[in-house]
């Protein structure tokens, strides 16, 4: 989940600033510095190792590098690197927590509804 499959995929570099609401239907890398809310529901989020989000963030995957102080919450599955520190609570199906990485919030597993 690295880098997104399809040719839609955004960019968001280490030196642009958003403030408020980030919506989209493809997936994005973020790099940059996001305060406000991020809803890419059918899509990815990657935070690179410079990105710095403050925002709720619901997504169908998420890969976390850098820091994110917010709620997470991701039909699919959660990333956390090694260099990644989250602060607030994940909501997902599956999550996967490198050695290393910081998260100081709840996790709530949630069970697959589309499968019997």
């Amino acid at each position: 989940m690295d880098t997104p499959k399809t040719g839609e995929f955004a960019h968001i570099g280490k030196s642009v600033v958003i403030k408020g609401e980030l919506s989209g239907s493809e997936d994005l890398y973020l790099d940059g510095h996001v305060e406000g809310s991020i809803e890419l529901r059918n899509h990815s989020l990657t935070v690179g190792p410079n990105g710095n989000v403050k925002a709720n963030v619901t997504a169908k995957g998420v890969v976390i590098q850098g820091k994110l102080d917010g709620s997470v919450n991701a039909s699919d599955r959660v990333e956390l690197r090694q260099s990644a520190v989250v602060t607030g609570d994940v909501t997902t199906q599956r999550i996967s927590i490198e050695e290393g990485a910081f998260l100081k919030g709840k996790v709530d597993i949630q069970k697959d509804s589309g499968k019997a």
